[in-house]
């Protein structure tokens, strides 16, 4: 799950080698997921009004409807 969505996320930013996702496991299954991406790319992986940061949440609800394991998305800043 956490190199898809690592994946994902190096084709939406310039800086590619700078993404790194970080999964903080919890006791029911799933857990965080922390994305750390170079501060010139933050504003890509937010989106206009957040709408890219909430499709990538999106995409992470779906995930956790099919396998039942739910995950948070976490965009860290400096």
């Amino acid at each position: 799950m956490v190199e898809d969505f690592e994946e994902l996320v190096r084709l939406l930013v310039d800086q590619p080698d700078e993404v790194e996702v970080t999964e903080i496991p919890n006791k029911r299954g799933g857990g965080i997921l922390e994305l750390e991406v170079a501060p010139d790319d933050l504003g890509k992986v937010i989106g206009r009004q957040g709408r890219t940061a909430r499709a990538l949440r999106t995409l992470l609800e779906t995930r956790e409807d099919r396998r039942g394991v739910r995950y948070e998305l976490e965009i860290l800043e400096d």
